[in-house]
């Protein structure tokens, strides 16, 4: 009995497994682009086979770089690729530049296999095509004013010629990345998201459109910092009036659009004085002033002031004379 329950117990249930292949799983995001007089190169790593088991280190790559050709053959690009030194790998990003003078002209194909540490070679990866051409001039004499608009950015326009297409790029203090801002066809660029006592610092970058969707990068500018700080008036208040009522002079105007507005100052002018601050109101477009003297004519001007203490010039001025 005990006998026939280690039998039982030993049995095998099942057909046979076949052997793994082992192969390395094909890149499937290489990327390249020219920036200046450099190609880069980016891919991220497979780390499994193709049957979905961890792959055992080391692993190599084989990225090559050769002239494009029509029809196009795998084994004719990769008999006469250009096989490129190895990448490196950081945060599982796999990373290499190189020299874009030897292709200078023409069209390339890029394309990548891993290795594995048994030797075995994955499918190549998708195929990237590149035009390369003589390298776009690098922006020149970037400089950043802040306006009450916003950030002004100006730089040199280039060469006479030369394609003016751009990328402004931005960095917000503390972060340490730059992020796309935005872009334009001029060689100045205006900032209207940047907001006052922050730190920007700003890089410019020129792009050539090469036609089917292929382009070539310049290197990026000298960066520029500035802190922008706000010291501009709103504008003069308009549409002053001033009417007598039964002890007091009512004054109404017309409201002042600015974002950071705060509020008004009235000014008055007794007779034969010279102005003198009355009050300080609030966002509400209007006052009245009941310290007059029946028979006597006043003259009235108005600013406005922004929470940072800017005060705008004096309204046109007005007179009543008090009832």
């Amino acid at each position: 009995m005990v006998a026939g329950l280690l039998a039982q117990g030993c049995g095998y249930v099942g057909s046979p497994l076949p052997p793994l292949a082992n192969i390395p799983t094909a890149v499937t995001d290489l990327t390249a682009v020219q920036r200046g007089s450099r190609i880069i190169v980016h891919f991220t790593p497979a780390g499994t086979t193709t049957e979905g088991r961890l792959l055992k280190p080391p692993l190599r790559f084989d990225l090559r770089i050769g002239a494009a050709v029509t029809p196009f053959s795998t084994e004719a690009w990769a008999a006469a690729a250009r096989e490129l030194p190895p990448p490196a790998v950081h945060n599982g990003l796999a990373e290499i530049e190189t020299p874009s003078a030897p292709w200078t002209g023409r069209d390339v194909t890029l394309a990548v296999r891993a290795i594995g540490s048994n030797g075995k070679e994955s499918a190549w990866s998708n195929f990237v095509n590149l035009t390369v051409v003589p390298p776009p001039p690098q922006p020149a004499g970037l400089k950043a004013e802040s306006t009450a608009e916003g950030v002004r950015l100006t730089w040199q326009p280039g060469p006479a010629g030369a394609p003016a297409n751009f990328i402004v790029l931005r960095r917000a203090a503390p972060a340490t990345d730059f992020l796309p801002l935005g872009s334009t066809d001029q060689n100045q660029y205006l900032d209207r998201t940047a907001e006052f006592d922050k730190t920007y610092t700003y890089l410019v970058q020129r792009v050539l459109d090469l036609g089917e969707g292929r382009t070539a990068q310049s290197e990026l500018s000298e960066p520029v910092s500035v802190t922008p700080k706000d010291i501009f008036p709103p504008v003069a208040p308009r549409g002053l009036r001033a009417v007598a009522a039964p002890g007091s002079i009512e004054l109404s105007w017309d409201a002042n659009s600015e974002p950071d507005l705060a509020g008004y100052r009235v000014y008055r002018a007794a007779p034969g004085a010279d102005f003198q601050k009355l009050a300080d109101v609030g966002l509400v477009p209007a006052f009245s002033d009941h310290a007059v003297e029946a028979g006597k004519t006043y003259r009235y001007a108005i600013t406005a002031i922004d929470h940072a203490g800017n005060e705008s010039g004096r309204s046109a001025t007005v007179e009543a004379a008090a009832q």
